[in-house]
């Protein structure tokens, strides 16, 4: 199961890592998505949900 959002689609993204002599190594931005219950074609399921979706009233919990 991806860490993504079952709405929105939102997911990782990958970007830098900087150290303070501005050295990079690759690193990855994760999304703030948390397992929520929801209805899903009339049931509940338990899916990953982006905090921005919970907040906006995207979503109806169970």
């Amino acid at each position: 199961m991806a860490r993504e959002c079952y709405i929105t689609g939102r997911k990782a993204r990958s970007g830098n890592k900087r150290s303070h002599a501005m050295n990079k190594s690759k690193r990855r931005f994760g999304a703030n998505v948390q397992k929520v219950r929801i209805l899903v074609d009339g049931k509940p399921k338990r899916v990953y949900v982006s905090a921005r979706a919970l907040k906006s009233g995207k979503v109806e919990r169970v």
